[in-house]
């Protein structure tokens, strides 16, 4: 028998609770692609459709979640563009049938192409947009972005859920220590400065069509270093990523200097999301959407190369830090 909260979550539920705040429904309900919440385009009758975002439960707090959609809305009062929840009857946030849940705009678009200078000059003008919104105020309710911390809590994640071969475990923990004492040897996240970001700034979180930027799915927002949301544009070779920034600072600093004092902080953040990923499939493998979207993910090969990554990212902390010159 199915227990997972998520197993509650009906098609019927779902459009009664979007009429329980006034839409009709047409009975379209489209589930999009989202695993860590449940997402539906939902048609409406005589209007466009909505996108319906059902939170994760216990996974926020109420606060936390009205926190995002309050930066949300900041942004887009700042012609920033994102995606910022509807506001029905002074609210944004919902209840039903013990489902928290929000309401967007249905937007469309393409991936940026990171190939593309002309695509990544607008990221990173966007980029520095938000950064200047979000440089004040500070999260209240939100994570903080902690580095070495982390790492170890993501490692233990991974190890108290047994789902990784015993004939691996051993390898792992000495990759996390030898890991964990380089980045314990940089720079404490503390001494940098700490803004609002959007947490999870990924291609698939970017949509582009005719020159209008969409940025999405602040689900992940937090506190802390402005790299965080600029070093996930990089791809390619060492070479690639110094030409990559230089494109990106170009548009960046038309909102805000370019945080070139944060650079040293790439494989670190880097290492940290290849050990929070995994950490993440583990934490989640009790919904069942888990195991049938990631078949792949309790057999050797994924640990076996999961292990190469972090023997990459172990040596990739011990070079110089990357460096770039502007144009």
């Amino acid at each position: 028998m199915n227990t997972h909260p998520y197993s509650q979550l009906t098609p019927e539920l779902v459009m009664d609770a979007i009429e329980s705040v006034g839409y009709v429904c047409d009975c379209r309900n489209i589930t999009l692609n989202s695993y860590e919440n449940r997402v539906y385009q939902i048609g409406l009758e005589e209007d466009q459709p909505i996108i319906a975002k059902f939170y994760r439960p216990e996974r926020w707090s109420r606060e936390a979640i009205l926190e995002e959609h309050a930066f949300l809305l900041e942004l887009e009062e700042s012609d920033v563009p994102v995606i910022s929840p509807i506001i029905i009857g002074g609210e944004t946030l919902f209840t039903h049938e013990g489902f928290s849940f929000a309401l967007f705009p249905r937007r469309g678009g393409h991936a940026p192409e990171l190939g593309r200078d002309s695509d990544l000059e607008i990221v990173g003008r966007w980029l520095g947009r938000i950064h200047l919104v979000g440089n004040q105020p500070k999260f209240k309710y939100r994570q903080s972005l902690l580095g070495s911390q982390d790492i170890r809590a993501a490692a233990e994640t991974v190890l108290a859920s047994n789902l990784m071969p015993e004939d691996y475990c051993d390898v792992y923990q000495s990759l996390i220590r030898d890991i964990c004492a380089h980045t314990d040897a940089q720079t404490p996240l503390s001494e940098y400065s700490s803004i609002r970001l959007h947490g999870d700034m990924h291609m698939g979180n970017l949509l582009l069509r005719d020159q209008q930027l969409w940025i999405t799915d602040f689900d992940d927002c937090l506190q802390g270093p402005a790299m965080q949301d600029i070093w996930m544009m990089l791809s390619g070779s060492t070479e690639e990523h110094a030409h990559q920034l230089n494109v990106l600072a170009s548009g960046y600093e038309t909102f805000r200097p370019f945080p070139t004092n944060e650079l040293p902080l790439i494989e670190m953040l880097r290492t940290r999301r290849i050990v929070r990923y995994a950490a993440w499939l583990c934490q989640r493998w009790d919904d069942p959407a888990f195991p049938l979207a990631f078949p792949w993910f309790e057999g050797h090969r994924f640990w076996s190369e999961h292990l190469l990554s972090l023997r990459e990212q172990l040596a990739a902390l011990q070079e110089p830090p990357l460096s770039m010159s502007f144009f």
